[in-house]
């Protein structure tokens, strides 16, 4: 059966077990094939103390400005029971018109259709009057530490100078065209614990109960609004993940009592400012009481790249291939894109996000060419000026 380049790259890079952090070959995929039209590659690898090893990719064709980046990873989850998948997670088997493995979705199939639109560009034109770039990691799925934020550090000590930039992540709902994510809210975890004195239940005179405590505090922090909005943005919003006592004894009063939250926010914060609030808010709901309040660190901050002349020549494109107008969002989880937009405006566009971290993930063979087109025309028409 014949099959385009996109899906035959998809393939191939879901053939590469690349279970974030470990390649499995997955960056050497990418490479050969855009070696083979000229691109200059560099492999560099990142660590840092407690986490492991992430090999990561950046190639370029031309020099100069304007320079369009995509950004993208194929590292991904793990598949979890490999006997719940209707095919083995990565043998890539297409069946029903869908390529099904891990990481098709989620982002292989976006790797593999912008690398045979450049591919394609290049064959065509040569190089462009500009830069056209990569920037591949294997460190997305997890800690985000050794991945794409110190590959971008590492790219402008060279002298690099990025002037937009595409990230391949699923952002489509249920029919590719259907959005564009221009923006992506932060993410902050918190941990509270509430001390208290132990004691038996038959003297609670001589003992202080930190579950009433804690419950006033996760019902202020919950009942709490935030905010109401902005103009790209839905309101933020705290959510508790866990609550513990742990205490197995009925006649005992604990000692102490804890929960645990995640905030998703809007480009109303920053981590400091969401800090000093949910502080503010524990203070008022308990202020007589021992709590200690950690927040682990996080680099998941809230971004927008407002719309211009670079989301329209996306929004043109998407219009002209799929015959959808695709909606502006920064709804979701986090992304790369967060450390990107430090160094250029950044739009995400890639396949539908239907099955991604799920068994069966797959996709759409006909989305996969789609999207392909889709990245052909934005680099057509990005280096026609």
């Amino acid at each position: 059966m014949s099959q385009s380049p996109a899906v035959a790259l998809t393939r191939e890079l879901i053939r590469c077990p690349s279970v974030t952090p470990a390649d499995a070959g997955a960056l050497d995929v990418v490479e050969k094939a855009l070696k083979a039209v000229g691109f200059e590659t560099h492999r560099v690898v990142f660590s840092d103390a407690g986490t492991p090893d992430v090999d990561n990719l950046f190639a370029k064709i031309g020099s100069g400005a304007p320079h369009l980046a995509f950004a993208g990873h194929t590292d991904v989850v793990p598949p979890g029971d490999p006997a719940r998948w209707r095919f083995d997670p990565f043998a890539a088997e297409i069946a029903d018109g869908r390529v099904y493995g891990r990481g098709a979705s989620d982002m292989k199939g976006a790797v593999a259709a912008f690398a045979a639109a450049a591919l394609g560009y290049v064959e065509r034109h040569g190089a462009p009057k500009g830069t056209l770039s990569f920037l591949i990691t294997g460190d997305e799925e997890g800690v985000s530490i050794n991945g794409t934020v110190k590959l971008l550090e590492w790219a402008r000590a060279r002298g690099e100078r990025f002037d937009h930039c595409i990230v391949g992540e699923p952002t489509n709902v249920s029919t590719l065209g259907d959005m564009i994510k221009i923006g992506r809210r932060g993410s902050l975890n918190g941990r509270i614990r509430v001390i208290g004195k132990q004691g038996h239940v038959a003297y609670p005179h001589r003992a202080e109960n930190p579950a009433p405590i804690i419950a006033h505090i996760v019902a202020a922090l919950s009942g709490h609004e935030l905010d109401k909005g902005t103009t790209h943005f839905e309101r933020s919003n705290l959510e508790f993940s866990t609550i513990d006592i742990g205490n197995k004894a009925v006649n005992v009063i604990p000692g102490e009592a804890r929960a645990e939250f995640n905030v998703r926010f809007n480009d109303v914060w920053t981590h400091d400012s969401l800090k000093d609030r949910i502080r503010q808010v524990i203070r008022q709901a308990a202020p007589n009481a021992n709590v200690e309040v950690e927040f682990p660190p996080s680099n998941a901050v809230s971004f927008i790249t407002k719309p211009g002349a670079f989301t329209e020549l996306v929004i043109e494109a998407v219009r002209r291939v799929t015959g959808h107008t695709p909606e502006l969002s920064t709804t979701g989880g986090t992304s790369d894109a967060r450390f990107i937009v430090n160094y250029c405006p950044v739009l995400e566009f890639g396949l539908t996000n239907e099955t991604i971290h799920a068994f069966d993930e797959n996709a759409r063979v006909a989305d996969i060419d789609g999207l392909c087109a889709v990245y052909a025309r934005v680099i057509e028409r990005y280096f026609a000026g």
